[in-house]
């Protein structure tokens, strides 16, 4: 254990939705959720605002719109949000050589390998000057917090939401954990935090003061012993710059069943393409071909087949996915199909029976496109609500919705007042997609596409969230 806080834990609040709502000042302040807008949709992310109506990650976006039927509910930006991240991950990297990134938003560093903190205050210090620098250079609210171990930093930077930074005292770790709920404790879900309440432990301090024979009756031995120490307080992992990868993979849901035959088998050898596309892209290759298949009554099922050696060809890889689907049965309907890639190598082995033909795609069923865009779930034009476009005459804007032929857009920019709103046939010619608008001058200086030109009637304005900064007691 560390004598001093220096293991620091950042995330972004409510990542998605403050991007949209830093984007869009006709929505800030409002119920706004980001992720899947089909029927079969799930929410990705949701405002505070959105939260207060019980709208939560991973609902359905049915059952959301049902609990706040007044939000904004837009599709995911991942451009901008790759973007945002990279500059977010830039300054975190200028205080210390180990970085352990979670996801887009949310990371640990280590402080003391970096030299930039070796006492309680210096650790308040470079987390305060951290969250400034962060909502200088993109425009949005970020969560930190502060303890002697991973854990701790993680549950201390939950503490700190929203836009806050909280910093667990040495010595005060059990004092912190001790009124929690059980679910606090990484690894404790649903199942062992309700085999804990029936034995009569629902706090960490039931957990920590149990004995440990009895938590490893209850839970087993590596489980048992895991919850016993951390409810301890006590965590040894280090912060890890680089986590390997063990697999890439893609896949789709889709708003309606897909039946056809040759249709499955069409859409598994694009998504065969894809995963190889992302395999060449992060210079990886593999052993394993993997197919995933869920079901018209959500049963899902995998099948992989290993190949001789590593590759990130796609015709080898789209034969594989191929055979492998070809003993699935579909005739029911599918909902979900998904390919992927494991045993990852750093070099490829050329495959001696591969095609050396180019990589040709299956011919497609016989089928309107509008039907073929309905089963993949996608959308015509891609006028879908949130996404950035740009009219000749009024400049840049988003969309707000569509449908019967029209799009709705509201013409504003993060430096703006709330924009107008005007509706324009789908095929209007003024009317394209946009790169998205950036969030700050550092974005746009850092390599974000330029700020498209702004009608006269635009000026700019702008808030500061709180600072706060709070510690254990």
């Amino acid at each position: 254990m560390r004598h001093a806080p220096t293991i620091l834990h950042l995330d972004m609040d409510a990542f998605y939705a403050s991007v949209e709502q830093a984007s869009k000042p006709s929505l800030r302040g409002k119920p706004v959720i980001v992720g899947g807008l089909g029927p079969r949709g799930v929410v990705a992310t949701a405002s505070y605002e959105a939260r207060v109506f019980g709208v939560r990650s991973a609902m359905p976006t049915a059952m959301a719109r049902r609990s706040c039927p007044h939000g904004a509910y837009l599709v995911p930006r991942f451009s901008l949000y790759r973007r945002i991240s990279e500059i977010v991950m830039e300054r975190l990297a200028e205080l210390s050589p180990l970085v352990e990134p979670l996801s887009l938003d949310e990371a640990f560093v280590d402080l003391a390998a970096g030299g930039v903190a070796q006492t309680v205050e210096e650790a308040r210090g470079v987390g305060q000057v951290l969250r400034r620098t962060i909502l200088e250079e993109t425009g949005l609210p970020a969560s930190v917090g502060l303890a002697a171990t991973k854990m701790l930093a993680k549950i201390a930077s939950e503490e700190a939401k929203p836009d806050g930074i909280f910093l667990v005292e040495p010595g005060t770790e059990r004092d912190v954990l001790a009124p929690m709920p059980v679910r606090a404790l990484p690894g404790v879900g649903p199942t062992t935090a309700e085999t804990l309440r029936r034995a009569g432990l629902q706090t960490v301090a039931d957990v920590a003061g149990a004995e440990r024979a009895e938590l490893l009756r209850l839970l087993g031995t590596a489980h048992g012993t895991a919850v016993h120490t951390m409810a301890r307080g006590i965590d040894e992992r280090p912060v890890v710059a680089e986590r390997e990868s063990k697999s890439v993979s893609v896949e789709d849901t889709y708003d309606e069943d897909v039946t056809d035959r040759s249709l499955v088998v069409l859409k598994v050898a694009r998504l065969a393409g894809r995963c190889a596309e992302r395999l060449r892209a992060a210079g990886r290759s593999g052993r394993t071909v993997v197919v995933k298949v869920r079901r018209h009554d959500f049963s899902t099922l995998t099948r992989s087949e290993t190949l001789r050696g590593p590759t990130d060809d796609p015709v080898v890889i789209r034969e594989a996915a191929a055979r492998l689907i070809a003993a699935v049965d579909t005739g029911s309907g599918v909902r979900l199909l998904g390919v992927g890639v494991s045993g990852l190598a750093d070099f490829t082995q050329e495959d001696l029976f591969a095609q050396s033909a180019p990589p040709q795609e299956p011919e497609a069923p016989q089928e309107s496109e509008g039907a073929a865009r309905r089963s993949a779930g996608e959308e015509p034009r891609g006028w879908r609500p949130g996404l950035d476009v740009r009219h000749e005459r009024y400049g840049p804007g988003w969309v707000q919705g569509s449908g019967v032929g029209r799009v709705t857009v509201r013409f504003e920019t993060p430096s703006s007042p709330p924009g107008k709103v005007r509706t324009f046939p789908v095929g209007d010619e003024e009317l394209s997609p946009a790169e998205p608008y950036p969030l700050t001058a550092r974005m746009a200086e850092t390599g974000q596409s330029s700020p498209a030109s702004l009608p006269k009637s635009l000026s700019s304005g702008g808030s500061s969230p709180r600072e706060e900064g709070r510690s254990s007691p």
